[in-house]
């Protein structure tokens, strides 16, 4: 293991940082992303940096461990790519009020188990964690344009689940 005494976090960030963030930055062409990259090796290293066996190769696990992070990065973004909600916005459903207001607390957990699984995290993180479409965004890691159209197709399954529940209970 490297020995921590040798290896100062701050001193790592101010020998490093400008490098990543311009590797960053060359990957990514952002500077916010390349911002972000750059903190989260940071993070990865402030976590699992202590398993590093040779201190000399601190900077080629860095660089290596950023790469890995971009890499992770766009294959999120490829799965759950970024929707603006106009564009969704006809998908959206009219929630009638009087239905909400007359559903039970276990019948809409119940529901919620058993909407598509991309939806019941934000819908849960929204209703029960009282969570804003921001914080929900950073927790789940993906754009505010998706949280809100994963809680609208959320919130139009669990209406639907529990309509036909009214409808046959």
């Amino acid at each position: 293991m490297a020995d921590e005494s040798s290896i100062d976090f701050e001193g790592l960030v101010d020998r490093y940082y400008r490098g990543l963030y311009q590797f960053a930055l060359s990957l990514t062409g952002a500077e916010a992303e390349a911002c972000d990259l750059t903190q989260q090796t940071f993070y990865v290293w402030a976590t699992k940096g202590h398993q590093l066996r040779d201190a000399a190769k601190v900077k080629t696990w860095l660089f290596t461990t950023l790469h890995r992070e971009f890499l992770k990065t766009r294959r999120r973004q490829s799965r759950f790519p970024h929707q603006d909600l106009d564009e969704v916005e006809r998908e959206l459903p009219v929630t009638d009020p009087v239905v909400v207001n007359q559903l039970d607390a276990k019948d809409v957990l119940a529901a919620l188990g058993q909407i598509n699984e991309l939806y019941q995290s934000p819908v849960a993180l929204f209703y029960f964690e009282d969570l804003s479409y921001k914080e929900i965004a950073e927790a789940l890691s993906v754009p505010i344009g998706t949280v809100q159209s994963r809680i609208a197709r959320g919130k139009a399954q669990l209406q639907q689940l529990l309509m036909s529940k009214e409808v046959s209970g």
